[in-house]
């Protein structure tokens, strides 16, 4: 009598090292997932590092001038705050919150489409901006939220397609933080790939060099 297929089949059961192991595995990974998820939306603190460093003066990028030049407010700098703030919870949370909210809501528009010239930097009112219109609504934004304006610093960076780009570091305890609108996660500075060129400075209208070779006379159109 012919036997079903089945039933000349041997199925080796797993061992218990294996079903261990395999569970062990499956908890890791959701355990890193969760982290990650965390970490971007601000339930965990990013670690301690070291901030970036001052190589000396530099001249404010052309654009930045004509914006101070109607929005004088927007680039004094108050002694009275502070440099660098205590990146708390609820800091890096609204942190967080701010930076992918902007990043939703403005629609990428280059300059030259958006306006007929190179480089504007403004406040995206309309909708439409490019990589500093999403940094200057940003900080306004986070001003409005009680994060020190003096701790908020526009940065002038190459990117990874070798072209001009803005984006502004918030300066903390626990190191620098570049918010931008190429990605949600806020990253240490030096974990973005980027070249630092200079930073609006903290103690004048004089801007700060980051030590990168190449300045560019206008910021990419993104």
């Amino acid at each position: 009598m012919r036997q079903p297929l089945f039933g000349l089949l041997s199925v080796r059961p797993f061992s218990k090292i294996t079903i261990r192991f395999a569970a062990v595995s499956l908890a890791l990974t959701v355990t890193a997932a969760a982290a990650q998820a965390q970490t971007q939306t601000g339930s965990i603190l990013p670690i301690v590092t070291q901030p970036v460093a001052k190589v000396g003066a530099a001249k404010p990028i052309i654009g930045w001038v004509r914006f101070c030049e109607h929005n004088p407010s927007e680039c004094a700098v108050d002694p009275d705050e502070p440099a660098a703030i205590e990146l708390t919870t609820k800091v890096w949370q609204t942190l967080n919150r701010i930076n992918q909210q902007v990043n939703a809501a403005i629609k990428a528009r280059t300059d030259n489409d958006h306006w007929g010239v190179d480089d504007i930097w403004d406040f995206a009112e309309d909708g439409y901006g490019d990589c500093e219109d999403y940094q200057l609504v940003k900080r306004r934004r986070l001003v409005e939220a009680g994060i020190p304006r003096r701790a908020m610093r526009m940065t002038v960076v190459i990117d990874e397609e070798g072209a001009g780009h803005a984006v502004m570091m918030v300066r903390t305890t626990r190191g620098d933080f570049i918010l931008d609108n190429k990605r949600n996660a806020i990253l240490p500075w030096h974990k973005t790939g980027y070249i630092y060129i200079k930073r609006e400075g903290d103690e004048s209208s004089t801007w700060a060099s980051l030590g990168g070779r190449t300045s560019p006379t206008v910021t990419a159109n993104q």
